[in-house]
């Protein structure tokens, strides 16, 4: 951007200044975001989680469910297994592989589907009000009274041991807190100046609610699903410990756990690896979930 300001008469003629151009909001929340160097590693280690989750089948150096007789307890860096093998011959590395993929794919999905059932619930109560909004807060309420934890059991326990079936418990667990910050948001939003210029100018409720609403609340949602997604992980490998997570022979960081402990003093490496992992992931989503925090803190400079 340029500006152009004029010299006094007598001297030199009009100078043009070159100022840059106007940061966005957006931009100064990245930028508040990469200042915080831990949240820039945790967001780089949680994508390459990512992509090795995405190309376990190809770089795994076995199948996961392969027994091996007379390969049982191999220790780290053997000849063919580099993180040893477990008490029934199977690799370890591809089993870790697996099991990050299964964390992760049910940590976000059960994050992105409560987020779906969050935004049709608190959107509706926030921008309608009224019976609608007292009818879907009782029910919030009374989703809000039972133990999540527990709500996933129970549920795990009805409908089977299988991936969807936790992810699903997950989701009906997880998505009250959600809809009850997106409604308070929808409704603080409804009552600034912006949103009520947009009304007068004739904009429809659909409009109000996903062009002036919606990118304003996005910061605290942000937040939490930032916090949710290793919560759900956390929640599944509890899952598996108890064993309701997910069916054999599909690997799991909590099945992996469980079966490690067992074997803590003779065989330590077995309860090593996944607990070593696991704690990486969740403290790189701790991580990225400060930076997001800090960059949606509406105190910061």
């Amino acid at each position: 951007m340029t500006a152009t300001v004029k010299a006094p008469a007598a001297g030199p003629g009009p100078i043009t200044i070159s100022l840059p151009p106007p940061r966005s909001e957006w931009s100064r929340r990245a930028a508040r975001f990469r200042r915080n160097r831990l949240a820039v590693l945790g967001l780089a280690l949680v994508a390459l989680a990512c992509l090795t989750a995405l190309a376990a089948p190809l770089i795994a150096p076995h199948h996961y469910a392969t027994i091996n007789p007379g390969q049982e307890f191999l220790p780290s860096f053997s000849p063919g297994h580099l993180m040893g093998t477990d008490l029934l011959g199977r690799d370890v590395l591809s089993r870790l592989l697996f099991s990050l993929r299964t964390a992760l794919f049910v940590g976000i999905m059960a994050e992105l589907l409560s987020l779906i059932i969050a935004f049709a619930v608190g959107l509706l109560a926030g921008y309608k009000g009224g019976k609608i909004d007292q009818w879907l807060m009782a029910l919030t309420d009374v989703m809000f009274a039972f133990p999540g934890y527990l709500f996933a059991v129970l549920l795990v326990a009805v409908l089977g041991r299988s991936t969807w079936a936790v992810i699903l418990a997950l989701t009906i667990a997880s998505w009250v807190g959600q809809s009850r910050l997106l409604r308070a948001q929808i409704m603080r939003m409804k009552t600034l100046e912006f949103v009520e210029a947009g009304r007068a100018m004739g904009a429809g409720p659909w409009t109000l609610v996903m062009r002036y609403m919606v990118p304003g609340a996005l910061g605290p949602v942000l937040v939490t699903t930032s916090f949710g997604i290793p919560a759900n992980m956390l929640a599944e490998a509890g899952l598996a410990i108890l064993g309701l997570g997910v069916a054999p022979p599909t690997p799991s960081l909590g099945t992996m756990i469980n079966e490690g402990y067992r074997f803590v003093q003779t065989n330590p490496e077995l309860i090593a690896w996944p607990v070593g992992v696991f704690v990486l992931i969740m403290l790189a989503f701790t991580w990225v979930g400060d930076g997001v925090r800090d960059a949606f803190d509406v105190d910061e400079s």
